[in-house]
C-alpha cells in the first residue's frame, strides 16, 4: 500500500510558519511522510481562489496532489480546497477541516474582500472526491459564528469535533499545538 503524502493549507492573511502548521509539520515528518505547505499569497489584491489555484495546480502537475494525499487545511483553506478539488475533479485521500466555512461575510472589510472569491455553491460535490472528510471548530470561534461552521460541516460530513472554548483553533487561542489532529495522520 502506497503512503500517505500530505498537504496543510493556512488561512486567509496566514503562512505556512503560522498556528499549529508548524507543529504538525514536525509530527509528519518524523514519520519520514512527505509534506507539503503551500505559501499562498495573501493580503487584498494578492488572496483570492485564482491566485490560490494557480499555485496549487503545480501540486497537481508535478503529481503531489492525488488519491493517496491527506489535506489539512484550516479557516479559508477548507471551502478554497473544496472548491479546488471540485472543479479540477481530484480525488484525495482525508480532509481534515479547521473553522472551515462557506458564503460567510461580516469578519470585517478586508477579511471578506480577500474571502468571497473562494466561495461556491457547490459544497456538497466535495462527496464525490473524498469519503473521509473531519471538521474541527470551537463553540466561541471570534471571527466566524459557530452557526457557519456548523452549516458547513453538516454540509459534508457527520465526523465533527466541536472543541470547547477553542476560539478559531489558531494561535491567537494557544493552538500552536493540536494534539487531536494526529489521529488522522495514517
Amino acid at each position: 500500500m502506497k503512503k500517505s503524502n500530505y498537504l496543510l493549507l493556512h488561512g486567509s492573511f496566514g503562512s505556512p510558519f503560522s498556528n499549529w502548521i508548524p507543529y504538525l509539520r514536525e509530527i509528519i515528518e518524523s514519520y519520514e511522510r512527505d509534506i507539503y505547505t503551500p505559501d499562498f499569497p495573501t493580503g487584498v489584491g494578492f488572496q483570492n481562489y485564482e491566485n490560490w489555484s494557480n499555485l496549487l495546480k503545480t501540486y497537481v502537475s508535478s503529481g503531489i496532489l492525488n488519491e493517496d494525499t491527506i489535506v489539512f487545511a484550516h479557516s479559508i483553506a477548507p471551502i478554497f480546497i473544496c472548491k479546488f478539488l471540485c472543479e479540477n475533479k481530484i480525488k484525495v485521500k482525508r480532509l481534515v477541516f479547521v473553522c472551515g466555512f462557506n458564503n460567510y461575510l461580516g469578519i470585517n472589510e478586508e477579511y471578506d474582500t480577500v474571502n468571497k472569491s473562494m466561495y461556491f455553491d457547490n459544497l456538497r460535490d466535495i462527496k464525490n472526491y473524498c469519503d473521509d472528510i473531519i471538521c474541527f471548530y470551537s463553540d466561541n470561534d471570534p471571527y466566524v459564528k459557530f452557526e457557519a461552521e456548523k452549516e458547513f460541516a453538516d454540509t459534508i460530513t457527520e465526523k465533527q469535533i466541536v472543541i470547547p472554548g477553542g476560539g478559531h483553533l489558531n494561535s491567537e487561542s494557544d493552538y500552536d499545538e493540536f494534539e487531536e489532529l494526529l489521529e488522522y495522520i495514517d
